[in-house]
């Protein structure tokens, strides 16, 4: 049973245009509201009195909750338009954040960061919905193969100006800026967006349950969420540890960490752009080739740390280990969202809802078991992902086949 979106204020066909350039302005924001307060981690744990693992918990509560929501937000998209949940999430999150800045709790940061995993679940999966509702075709998957390669955009400029922040500002600034980003997305939304959905799903739980339980019985679909899990994790892991291990371990400034930041966040684009040039190529014999390199690549961090102790060992091949994660991630990325058209808002709900569960589970754990002390305990980390990302692709070979998979 669907109904019609004819009483909801729909976008004009003259707005398309820049509504998606908005849109797409949109899909960075969750890389920074977790990567533009990194260079401040270690000032927050001074400046609240708190432990590295308290700190390190923002993120991983931000995660979870990021995650969480996104398996419930996509069915509540389908069901009452995707226009005004987003412009309440954009608003509820730039309040949050200027809570954040007021506040000394660390309590009730972890609140307000819970609700910047709910809005942010709602405003994402709402563009990703966007997309799928306004595009078909070719162009559609031109558009969707864009996603990983603008997203990291947040990961790279994030640092870089987080850094600066917190150096002449303090913690609380990084937190203002997401607040004004969020009320200027907020004002362009209001101003040229509207409402892209064309027929409502009515609101059955029973119904909603049966295709979420379908679109995780299809075993290709479940894999690439592990995989856009596990390829992220490696990202994370630097995040959680990066910041100490440069201001601690080095004793340099948060401005280094944000330039630090900045290198990595253009490997995951580096990826992101080669998952895209070769997205045709067979499936099997490019990520193959992507995971050797990864190894290596962690291996080598592990051996020269442990010979030289230096910054650019760090720096080098966590490169390289950034660039295989991105490529990882825009090839099942594009893969996952296009898989059921007919059900966009769940699909891209519980594509991105299960991997940044993946993604906050395995991140923190690994920061607990392998403490951010220095450049060994981040190699270790990336090698166990990079084994389990192994394991995974073989169980893709194993239920696919290689016909099947190459079409991917």
């Amino acid at each position: 049973m669907t109904t019609s979106t004819a009483t909801q204020t729909r976008i004009k066909e003259s707005n398309i245009g820049i509504a998606t350039l908005f849109a797409f302005a949109m899909i960075p924001m969750s890389g920074f509201a977790t990567d533009v307060y990194i260079p401040s981690l270690p000032g927050m744990t001074s400046a609240l009195g708190i432990s590295d693992s308290q700190a390190q918990l923002t993120l991983s509560i931000f995660l979870i909750s990021y995650g969480v929501s996104q398996l419930f937000i996509g069915g509540l998209l389908d069901s009452y338009g995707r226009y005004k949940i987003s412009l309440v999430a954009l608003l509820i999150f730039c309040l949050s954040c200027v809570t954040i800045a007021n506040t000394h709790s660390i309590y009730v940061i972890y609140a307000m960061r819970v609700l910047h995993g709910i809005t942010m679940a709602a405003m994402v999966v709402s563009k990703r919905a966007f997309f799928v509702d306004l595009y078909a075709g070719e162009k559609l998957k031109h558009y969707l193969s864009f996603f990983t390669i603008i997203w990291s955009t947040g990961p790279i400029i994030a640092p870089f100006i987080g850094g600066y922040l917190e150096v002449n500002f303090g913690w609380e600034s990084n937190f203002y800026f997401l607040g004004g980003y969020a009320a200027v997305l907020f004002l362009m939304e209001l101003l040229f967006s509207g409402e892209t959905i064309k027929q409502k799903t009515a609101f059955h739980p029973e119904k909603i349950l049966s295709i979420y339980t379908s679109m995780i019985r299809t075993g290709s679909f479940t894999l690439g969420i592990m995989m856009l899990g596990l390829a992220y994790s490696m990202v994370m892991v630097y995040n959680m540890s990066g910041p100490f291990i440069i201001e601690h371990h080095f004793g340099l400034s948060p401005v280094i960490t944000g330039y630090c930041s900045l290198f990595l966040g253009f490997a995951w684009m580096v990826g992101g752009f080669l998952g895209k040039g070769l997205i045709n190529k067979p499936f099997v014999a490019k990520m193959s080739a992507n995971v050797a390199l990864q190894l290596t690549s962690a291996g080598a961090l592990l051996l020269f740390f442990w010979l030289f102790g230096q910054l650019w060992t760090v720096l080098l091949f966590a490169f390289l280990v950034h660039v295989g994660a991105g490529f990882t991630y825009n090839n099942y990325f594009t893969f996952c969202l296009q898989r059921f058209p007919q059900n966009a808002g769940i699909a891209g709900g519980l594509t991105g809802g299960l991997s940044y569960v993946i993604v906050s589970v395995l991140s923190y754990a690994l920061i607990y078991a392998l403490p951010a002390s220095s450049g060994i305990n981040l190699s270790l980390s990336y090698g166990l992902l990079i084994l389990m990302s192994a394991g995974v692709m073989y169980r893709v070979f194993v239920l696919s086949g290689k016909e099947k998979t190459d079409a991917i």
